[in-house]
């Protein structure tokens, strides 16, 4: 009888013992899982050229433009994205990277447990002269393994663009990706011209910075003038108002009703 009592306090001991060392153990990992440091750069330039460069913006800027009534909605341009808490050697930097469901704001990098475990849904990438083949089917595994539904490449040199589409949980060539309407952002792509065209939901073109402050700029003037052709119309109806009503004072003056003229 002793014996089996010494075994039960044993056993409960060593249980015990066991879950607090779990327990230590777990916090350990934890510890340890939030004093990763996760960088916020990869140490690359965001472009290579200026040809990129103003690709990635025009896409990024006029992205953000069309959700900008859409709280819900987080547009970047190459913002480093981690998809894996603690791997922080598992992650890479879209040119233009779309989440839905997540609220807009600055962000460092974009930790995908930190934002509900929310993937981007859509990125684009830009090619640069330096881009290898090797690299960009890297990217497109990546894409493919961390739940991205649809990936762009635009080469502007050679005017090309290719388009995967998520189908039954993998990434598939979208073709032809011409005057392709992207599912979840409603745009459309068109390679008739010289150089890509990528048209908003109202057919409306995406342009530049320099473009939109164009047109702002002609509509202002245009503006500016239609307001200056109503000042000359008033103008000239009151000076024919003065006009008449001087008339009708001279014929009073002869004693002519002038109401009866």
């Amino acid at each position: 009888m002793r014996r089996e009592q010494g075994d039960n306090v044993t056993v409960e001991f060593l249980y015990q013992y066991l879950t607090q060392v779990a327990a230590m153990v777990s916090q350990l990992q934890s510890s340890s899982q939030s004093e990763i440091f996760y960088p916020e750069s990869d140490g690359k330039p965001m472009a290579d050229n200026t040809k990129q460069f103003r690709w990635i913006v025009v896409i990024q800027q006029n992205l953000d433009w069309l959700f900008a009534d859409r709280a819900d909605v987080f547009v970047a341009g190459d913002l480093l994205w981690y998809p894996v808490e603690g791997s922080r050697d598992i992650c890479t930097a879209p040119d233009v990277l779309v989440v839905f469901g997540r609220p807009k704001g600055d962000r460092g990098s974009y930790k995908q447990w930190m934002e509900d475990n929310v993937a981007p849904q859509v990125v684009f990438e830009i090619l640069s002269p330096s881009n290898t083949q090797t690299e960009m089917n890297k990217k497109l595994v990546f894409y493919n393994r961390h739940s991205i539904e649809e990936y762009y490449v635009y080469d502007p040199d050679s005017n090309d663009l290719g388009g995967w589409l998520r189908v039954d949980g993998n990434l598939d060539v979208i073709d032809p990706v011409d005057q392709w309407t992207s599912p979840r952002l409603g745009i459309r792509f068109n390679l008739s011209g010289a150089e890509l065209q990528i048209l908003r939901p109202d057919d409306k073109p995406f342009l530049s910075y320099v473009e939109i402050a164009q047109r702002a700029e002609q509509t202002e003037q245009q503006l500016e003038q239609t307001e200056q052709q109503l000042e000359q119309t008033e103008q000239q109806l009151e000076q024919e108002r003065s006009r008449a009503q001087a008339l009708a004072e001279r014929l009073r003056a002869l004693g002519i009703d002038p109401d009866q003229v």
